[in-house]
């Protein structure tokens, strides 16, 4: 039995990015040979976002790989590679778009000319969730690649893919079989030469050292607030760490950022340091419902949370009634066992989180039924058990320091039972004298 957890923990490793709440979440890379010709090939590559709710949002996807050979790109539509390179070699004539033996692609502006334009295109390098939006989780480029002026037109699949988005870890490309396209409605199918797939997995120990949102709690029964735990994603005074004292404003070298980077991490000072607080707060119970707010938020100084989303696991969620100024799905991935569910904003209303400020939070209240049998305010039962804020799971605090019942409402509930007993043995004794 040692031996086999001994195993387990050293195959089953963080740095895998397995999610029990998204098992099967990935970003497949899909590379279709479309046409070969005399000395160029014709391809067309997907970016396809199969994760639930973890999402690319600015600066975006930053397609890498390695050629084998000399390959070139001669051409380029719906999207564009970020250096040219050494294209020395070529005399005369047009020259190719990018001649580096590891090209960078990025995704095309909106707004992009229509002549170098494709389907699925031109949006910044930002990919939407499965569940978000599934008409924004696909981004697609075509490409005419040569030989690098070799007279040999045989295609060469590139290895060493990777997505220039922190924690996410390529596999090498896996033949698959070939895709098919139809123009006429499903009438007549063609089918591409020749079909790899490339799986990335997110990891959020190899995205960031440090947890990224803390988490908490408070109750309408209990006068104290259970502050997030102390240095949950850093401590004031460490190398690295950056913030900004209440009435304040970071300097303007600090606020100089380049569009196409992460914006630097500059937090406003708090003791827990984190970037995204999200507040539970159970508000209200009522005879067959309970009522909870949730408020987040953003204490950076520099960024805004574009198509946020945040995901909860608490037992009650199965009985959600009503969601207030928040979209909402069930993350049901086991069946019957519906204790997860994503949260995001309403578009054009508060799918933006602001930066820090007056305005840089979003709430909402949900209605829950009290299930049976279930329901309990005991122990801290009605607190999250898990929170995530854009697919990163943030630090909650430790279940000692949830807020309880006052210690005097089970005495006070028996001393008012007793009163009862005692009135009613009262007036059994008066009506038999």
């Amino acid at each position: 039995m040692v031996l086999i957890l001994i195993f387990f923990f050293c195959s089953v490793s963080p740095s895998y990015g397995y999610d029990p709440l998204d098992p099967k979440g990935n970003i497949t890379i899909k590379w279709d040979l479309l046409q070969s010709n005399s000395d160029t090939n014709d391809v067309k590559v997907s970016l396809l976002n199969f994760q639930l709710y973890r999402h690319i949002e600015q600066p975006g996807w930053k397609l890498g790989w390695e050629w084998l050979g000399k390959e070139v790109i001669w051409s380029i539509q719906g999207a564009e590679a970020t250096e040219q390179g050494n294209c020395s070699r070529f005399k005369g004539g047009q020259l190719p778009h990018c001649c580096e033996k590891k090209p960078l692609i990025v995704d095309l502006l909106p707004g992009a000319p229509y002549n170098i334009q494709t389907s699925n295109c031109c949006k910044g390098g930002v990919l939407s969730s499965m569940i978000q939006d599934p008409t924004k989780y696909a981004a697609v480029f075509q490409m005419n690649i040569g030989a690098g002026g070799a007279a040999d037109s045989d295609f060469d699949m590139p290895q060493n893919f990777s997505l220039g988005v922190p924690g996410y870890t390529c596999a090498k490309p896996v033949q698959v079989a070939p895709s098919k396209y139809s123009s006429d409605g499903g009438r007549r199918w063609t089918q591409a030469l020749g079909t790899w797939n490339v799986t990335c997995i997110y990891s959020q120990y190899q995205a960031s050292t440090s947890p990224k949102c803390c988490v908490s709690l408070s109750a309408f029964y209990n006068d104290s607030i259970v502050h997030c735990p102390k240095c949950s994603c850093s401590c004031q005074g460490l190398p690295g760490s950056k913030c900004v004292k209440f009435g304040e404003t970071p300097s303007l070298l600090q606020q100089v950022k380049d569009p196409n980077q992460e914006p630097p991490s500059i937090v406003r000072c708090t003791q827990h340091m984190c970037p995204i607080r999200v507040h539970w707060h159970v508000k209200q119970s009522y005879k067959e419902y309970w009522r909870v707010k949730i408020t987040v938020n953003n204490l950076n100084i520099l960024k805004n949370y574009s198509g946020w989303n945040l995901v909860a696991l608490h037992p009650n969620l199965k009985s959600l009634t009503q969601v207030f100024s928040f979209n909402y799905h069930p993350l049901n991935q086991y069946g019957h066992i519906n204790d997860s569910g994503m949260f995001w904003g309403v578009e054009y209303y508060n799918d933006m989180l602001l930066q820090e400020g007056e305005v840089g939070n979003v709430q909402s209240e949900m209605l829950l039924h009290k299930d049976e049998g279930l329901f309990s305010f005991r122990e801290g039962w009605v607190f999250p058990r898990r929170i995530l804020f854009n697919g990163d799971e943030c630090v909650m605090p430790p279940p000692d320091d949830y807020p309880r019942l006052p210690k005097n409402t089970a005495r006070a509930a028996s001393f008012t039972l007793s009163i009862i007993f005692s009135s009613l043995f009262m007036l059994l004794i008066i009506f038999a004298c």
